[in-house]
């Protein structure tokens, strides 16, 4: 496997979980139950519709190894603890396949470009190899030669699946930590931008209210200095007509 589980976990922390794990019934075949699903929901970025999906790439592996190893007849093996171990391992392969990989597949192929998702078949696969592994290498001492064959096959066939999902999940991680890089490219380019002071508004000078004006009382009527001012005539006494005189009025 070229491609290490540690870049995986460093990738699942940047990506997003979507759809939470559903269960699929038991003892139906994995080609009828992924292709039965539900359809995925529309990805937002280009690199959901670009990136196959998780059963597209293993569906033809995983039932090449359901057919093979429902065709095996191990009463034609040669007695011994090989054969035991070998039936043990071939009827756990085949559980497993039904009660794990299913959902497994299913909530990977919900959740299109989504590490968290398309980790744990990947994991699951790999546990799957291992076993698979056993019971070639059990086949090679015990079983006859056609089912070896069969078998030597199957192992192949997975192996090549489980590398192209691999060089998937390192392409999805890829492009996720570019759209990081990116991001964080923008934000930085953002909080150094400073945005230029706008010039100080105009302030419209409001015209002065006019103060009244205060008008200065006439001044008296200035007298020429030496002379005394005019007084008012007293009218001259008159004499009455019988010749004595009147008074004069003050």
């Amino acid at each position: 496997m070229h491609l290490t589980k540690t870049a995986f976990v460093v990738a699942l922390v940047s990506s997003a979980s979507i759809l939470c794990a559903a269960q699929a019934p038991a003892a139906a075949p994995i080609s009828q139950t992924t292709e039965n699903a539900a359809p995925a929901p529309a990805a937002d970025s280009a690199t959901a519709s670009v990136i196959p999906s998780a059963s597209s790439i293993l569906r033809p592996s995983l039932n090449a190894v359901q057919q093979t190893l429902a065709g095996l007849n191990t009463a034609r093996w040669k007695r011994g603890s090989v054969r035991d171990e070998a039936s043990a391992d071939i009827n756990s392969i085949a559980q497993d396949m039904q009660a794990h990989m299913t959902p497994l597949l299913k909530d990977a192929d919900g959740a299109p470009g989504a590490l968290s998702k398309t980790l744990p078949v990947s994991r699951h696969v790999d546990a799957l190899y291992d076993v698979l592994l056993r019971v070639v290498e059990a086949a090679r001492m015990a079983a006859p030669d056609d089912q070896a064959n069969a078998l030597r096959q199957a192992l192949t066939s997975l192996n090549t699946a489980r590398l192209a999902l691999d060089d998937s999940m390192e392409t999805v991680a890829g492009s996720q930590e570019k759209q990081l890089v990116d991001l964080r490219v923008t934000v930085q380019k953002q909080a150094a931008f400073k945005c230029p002071a706008p010039p100080p508004t105009p302030v419209c000078a409001q015209p002065s209210a006019k103060k009244p004006v205060k008008r200065k009382p006439n001044p008296p009527a200035a007298t020429t200095p030496g002379t005394a001012p005019q007084s008012t005539p007293k009218k001259p006494a008159t004499t009455p007509a019988n010749g004595t005189a009147s008074k004069p009025v003050p």
